[in-house]
């Protein structure tokens, strides 16, 4: 059995075999799911040696671990103590590496509508090969001649992908699209799906209004602060106009599915955002009986207490905005989540609390390899997600973690403990990232209003 488990991932690094593990307790999976969660972990390697690039912290750590260290960054031409292959230039040449594998695989499976040839073939195995071909392209950065003119160029380019990347936010409408109609869906067999709806609408809600209150008490100040002041009260009633919007009579009646629950979501996300925004600005002082005092700042004990909390909640943010785009977002199923019809009614889907991955009561091919995981071949008809814009998506997301974990512009002398101090360029994103996210569903709100006849069933 062993041998024959070996020969199953022999196939699967260096051939067309869907990958599958060895532990035959595991669940059964889809080769599609399959596919999307080896990307996702090629991505999420190279991200974590971005991070480990710019900790002086892990770079001591590997330092004494690591025996004749001095000597080997020596023979590898990398100078004293590797500080070629730190800092924000190696994660730039790092995330170039990276972004350029996934755009060469996206514009590779443009077009591909069936599993069966050969680029399918290519993209869903090959993962030995296609590992060394990205770790070739990862060092191939730091062979790039005119240094400092390429990472004067990157930079732009990084900005601009970045800020694009922030638009997979997006995905949210489709999550909470998707959400509404398979529990709405749901209450028409049963009730009590209609009161869960209800429930967690409320719990959003309360959320969302929570964190406004918490931002009034603790980061605005009587004397200083104005952008606080103003910018909390901007996007809180953006929020209110969004949810009034929702689910008025004339939005009600071209999207019967349109509710509270959307807003809802948009509405804590938005929040998040803005509570983001204002701890990585810089501090503000105010002088208070001859002392400059720091206002508009969480009194915690420790004084990174709520930069820690931005950056665990931004970290889980960014890992589950790239898990779900690359497992949910570029399928069909999700591609029609916003499209809006005329009296268009509920899908006639199985209500369930966790339904963002597809019913597994569908009818696929099953393969069983009598050694380990069962893998169901789901694509025996046609791809069911688009193979290039799937590569786009992280192609943009390589980029988004290049600029932040160098912290975008204020790249100079940064270390990666020290990535939520404050810096007005990263204020700005993310005041604009939430405004964007505003505007783009407001604008999937009005737009059967200002052409009504292209959004009739």
């Amino acid at each position: 059995v062993p041998c024959v488990c070996v020969c199953v991932q022999l196939a699967c690094c260096c051939g067309s075999a869907p990958c599958s593990c060895c532990c035959k307790c595991c669940p059964k999976i889809k080769q599609s799911t399959g596919t999307r969660v080896m990307y996702a972990l090629f991505f999420l390697l190279v991200t974590v040696v971005c991070v480990v690039m710019m900790s002086p912290t892990a770079e001591e750590e590997i330092q004494k671990l690591v025996p004749f260290y001095n000597r080997m960054c020596e023979k590898m031409n990398a100078g004293e103590n590797c500080k070629a292959l730190v800092g924000y230039s190696a994660v730039y040449k790092v995330c170039f590496g990276m972004s350029c594998f996934f755009l060469f695989f996206c514009i590779f499976t443009i077009r591909i509508h069936r599993s069966r040839g050969w680029r399918a073939a290519v993209h869903n195995g090959f993962w030995l090969l296609k590992f060394i071909g990205l770790a070739a392209c990862c060092a191939g950065g730091f062979f790039i001649p005119e240094e400092e003119k390429f990472l004067e160029v990157w930079r732009y380019v990084g900005a601009v992908c970045g800020f694009a990347f922030l638009l997979i936010q997006l995905m949210l409408l489709v999550f909470a699209h998707r959400w509404n109609t398979n529990w709405t869906s749901g209450a028409k067999y049963n009730r009590l799906w209609y009161a869960a709806l209800a429930l967690v609408t409320l719990l959003l809600f309360t959320v969302a209004v929570g964190v406004l209150v918490f931002m009034s008490l603790f980061y605005t100040d009587p004397e200083a602060c104005l952008y606080n002041k103003m910018f909390l009260g901007l996007n809180g009633s953006l929020c209110l106009l969004v949810s009034l919007l929702a689910i008025s009579p004339y939005i009600q009646k071209l999207q019967p599915t349109s509710g509270l629950l959307q807003p809802g979501v948009i509405s804590v996300y938005v929040m998040y955002l803005t509570f983001s925004a204002f701890t990585s600005k810089p501090k503000e002082y105010v002088l208070r009986d001859g002392v400059n005092t720091t206002v508009c700042v969480l009194s915690l004990k420790s004084a990174e207490g709520d930069k820690k909390i931005v950056t665990a909640v931004g970290t889980v943010i960014l890992f589950g905005c790239v898990l779900y785009s690359c497992l949910t977002s570029t399928s069909k199923r999700s591609s029609a989540a916003l499209r809006v019809y005329r009296n268009s009614e509920p899908e006639n889907e199985r209500a369930r609390c966790c339904f963002c991955f597809g019913d597994d009561a569908d009818d696929y091919d099953e393969e069983k390899t009598g050694s380990g995981q069962n893998v169901l071949y789901d694509e025996r008809e046609g791809t069911i997600y688009s193979y290039s814009y799937f590569h786009f998506v992280f192609f943009l997301g390589s980029l988004y973690v290049m600029m932040t974990v160098t912290n975008w512009f204020n790249y100079d002398n940064h270390r990666i403990e020290k990535l939520l101090d404050g810096s007005w360029s990263v204020f700005w994103i993310k005041m604009a990232s939430s405004w964007v996210c505003l505007f783009l569903y407001i604008l999937t709100l009005v737009a059967p209003l200002a052409c009504p006849k292209r959004f009739e069933a």
